[in-house]
């Protein structure tokens, strides 16, 4: 499927893919992830009556990325990428990407129902101070590999026989093609670690999603986020192991909330 593309308001070009008819439902994919990864839960909405919209966050395959990094950038892009499909939209997020969302709208960006799928809110309990700057150091030294690995060792916790399967996998390379993008998302996840009070108090109607075989740290976040969120409305969805979006089941969750046609 052949990209199109925004410009976001600092002038970097995002990349974003368009599949359906109907109502937008923009999809914000997490750390290590691309437009790409999204195909199956896009494929899922627009068989459900949905324009899906997925994109490169900057820094991602075919977007661009421009220094230096703010997480308002990346509220901004989310902003064009809504822009560019009719101004208004729901926005679905995944991981870092339900974040970003969730960060977004409290900025004023016009989404319409977020779905935020296993947000990973550390309420303070952040990686030491000067984990991005270490990220952006071994980037910076021609590590990427060593970047990647280090995020999935320190800020998701992989064990370490993981993260040598991983090192191991045929995709490996392609997760460290997008070594500049994790230590944005650790600087992102670090900034709104704990959620603001405009994050919390946003207008728009919330519905958090929480896989039932997901890692037990963002099961609890999921808990103390709906704690938080009086006003938001909490499921737990059939989900694949770990952190894996399940197409199908979070298709309907959206169905029956966003109105079509």
């Amino acid at each position: 499927m052949t990209a199109q593309t925004t410009s976001s308001a600092d002038g970097t070009t995002i990349a974003y893919h368009e599949q359906g008819e109907g109502p937008a439902v923009v999809i914000v994919n997490g750390a290590m992830s691309t437009a790409g990864d999204a195909g199956d839960l896009a494929s899922a909405l627009a068989g459900a009556g949905y324009r899906a919209v997925s994109y490169d966050r900057r820094a991602r395959v075919d977007s661009g990325d421009t220094r230096p990094y703010a997480p308002q950038r990346e509220a901004e892009d989310l902003a064009a990428v809504i822009d560019a499909v009719g101004g208004v939209a729901a926005v679905l997020g995944h991981s870092s990407g339900a974040v970003l969302a969730l960060y977004a709208g409290s900025l004023g960006v016009r989404v319409g129902h977020l779905f935020l799928s296993e947000p990973p809110f550390n309420f303070g309990d952040d990686a030491p101070e000067g984990f991005e700057q270490r990220l952006q150091q071994l980037v910076d030294d021609g590590k990427p590999d060593d970047a990647v690995v280090t995020f999935q060792r320190e800020a998701i916790g992989l064990p370490e026989p993981v993260i040598e399967q991983i090192k191991q996998a045929p995709f490996f390379p392609s997760l460290v093609k997008l070594a500049q993008s994790v230590v944005y998302d650790a600087t992102l996840t670090r900034h709104v670690s704990t959620p603001t009070d405009a994050m919390t108090g946003i207008q728009s109607p919330v519905t958090i999603l929480c896989g039932v075989q997901t890692f037990p740290d963002l099961q609890a976040a999921a808990v103390r986020l709906a704690q938080v969120m009086p006003q938001a409305e909490s499921l737990r969805v059939a989900e694949s192991v770990d952190h894996r979006i399940d197409p199908s089941a979070t298709t309907a969750i959206v169905a029956a909330r966003v109105p079509r046609g």
